[in-house]
């Protein structure tokens, strides 16, 4: 038989003794705890027999006819080999009479309310965007991006006659299938002339919303738990789901950040628990290696060749002690570079051509003080932090502040997302 998710290698300990033991005038079973506890051991649990006998053979019930306040005590705990056995040479002299084990183990799952901060019984209509922009499916592409333009809008639903969502439209689409020449947060950062050009060029095209939306489209119901939504978001790696009624009318939209949005409901409590590792909770767990990254002399052609070579809208400028010293974003190339060579760092993003020669540097084009963290940092303080600040990217670091790794959005979704029970083989 074979877990789909790799188990972790652990160690239980049991400890038999009796409840009227002690150690230093305090029931040892307390004491004991307060060990387990005081190093840092994920949990224990005590469990307070009803009947049993010992080494000297005497009968311990709870019943009437043979009542004893001296019941059987077993305290378990399980966590890590190295812990476990630490905490053994502190346990071991305490218990003078009774009885330790320990078992080799294998932790399938682990988990607690604060590893699991997202409340996934939450219904989704709680947790949408309402008065969601739509379009209707025969509209043109022009009519779409205007409005998409005024509003600031990535992507939208698309219904049909009868209000039903057949698909969903978004600016990659239109980059795509319909001949948009730039995705929106380059396209709002446009001189006004540029946009007004473009506009025109679209609305002579006779293409429909119906022939370059994204579909089939995935939805979920305002009733269905969130546990629903954001299941379907990680497994598809999506952004956003339209969301519907009983009637499949649309009713809203949920978006990756309104899912982050209910993390911030959590009240971490002051001491929050030791939490074991290998349980992707830390940014450090699951963070990108692989950090698109430039020096602070970088041209722009090296910078867009690391995006293209990185596939990533963003880049890390490092300083010659290797240390994070700012960020890159393709829309600060559009807003610090001249509008002349804006055509020419299309091409070149494109890969259709090279950037245009200059003398700009990382250095100047870069937005200075990145989001940073150390690889400790929770994921609900990750969500907090990033969420406060509207960035997308935390930057891991370790002491020196050089990067390790990044983390954004979709990294935080996923390691929020509840464990789906594992696939067992025979």
């Amino acid at each position: 038989m074979l877990l789909s998710h790799s188990p972790l290698n652990a160690k239980r300990i049991c400890i038999y003794i009796s409840e009227s033991d002690k150690w230093h005038s305090q029931p040892l079973y307390a004491a004991l705890l307060k060990v387990l506890k005081d190093q840092g051991i994920a949990g224990a649990t005590l469990l307070r027999g009803m009947a049993g006998f010992g080494a000297h053979s005497r009968m311990q019930s709870t019943s009437l006819e043979v009542l004893s306040m001296d019941l059987p005590i077993i305290i378990e705990a399980v966590d890590r080999i190295e812990k476990i056995e630490a905490v053994l040479e502190l346990i071991y002299p305490m218990v003078t009479e009774g009885l330790i084990t320990l078992e080799d183990v294998q932790i399938a799952k682990y988990t607690h309310r604060y590893l699991n901060p997202l409340p996934v019984d939450r219904p989704v209509s709680m947790c949408m965007t309402q008065n969601v922009i739509s379009f209707f499916h025969n509209q043109t592409v022009g009519e779409a991006w205007k409005i998409m333009l005024q509003n600031n809008l990535k992507a939208a639903p698309i219904v049909d006659v009868e209000g039903q969502v057949v698909g969903i439209i978004t600016d990659q689409d239109l980059l795509e299938r319909a001949g948009l020449q730039h995705r929106l947060s380059i396209a709002i950062r446009l001189p006004d002339d540029r946009i007004h050009h473009e506009l025109m060029e679209l609305d002579k095209s006779p293409i429909r919303l119906a022939d370059v939306m994204s579909k089939p489209v995935f939805t979920v119901s305002a009733d269905d738990p969130l546990l629903k939504a954001v299941t379907l978001m990680t497994q598809q790696n999506l952004k956003r789901l339209p969301v519907i009624n009983k009637e499949k009318e649309l009713v809203g939209i949920i978006s990756r950040l309104d899912v982050l949005r209910q993390v911030l409901d959590l009240k971490i409590q002051d001491e929050v628990p030791c939490i074991p590792p290998a349980q992707g909770k830390s940014v450090g767990e699951i963070m990108q290696l692989k950090i698109p990254m430039v020096g602070l002399d970088a041209n722009l052609s090296e910078i867009i060749e690391t995006m293209n070579a990185h596939a990533s809208r963003r880049i890390i400028v490092c300083d010659d002690q290797g240390r994070a010293a700012g960020l890159i974003s393709e829309t600060d190339l559009f807003t610090r570079i001249q509008p002349q060579k804006h055509a020419g760092i299309l091409k070149a993003l494109s890969k259709k051509a090279k950037a245009p020669e200059g003398d700009e540097t990382a250095n100047k084009l870069m937005s200075p003080n990145p989001l940073c963290a150390k690889a400790d940092l929770s994921i609900v303080e990750a969500v907090r932090l990033m969420l406060s600040t509207s960035r997308k990217w935390l930057l891991v670091i370790d002491e020196y502040e050089q990067p390790l790794g990044y983390v954004d959005r979709q990294a935080l979704l996923t390691a929020l997302s509840p464990d789906l029970p594992p696939t067992i083989s025979i």
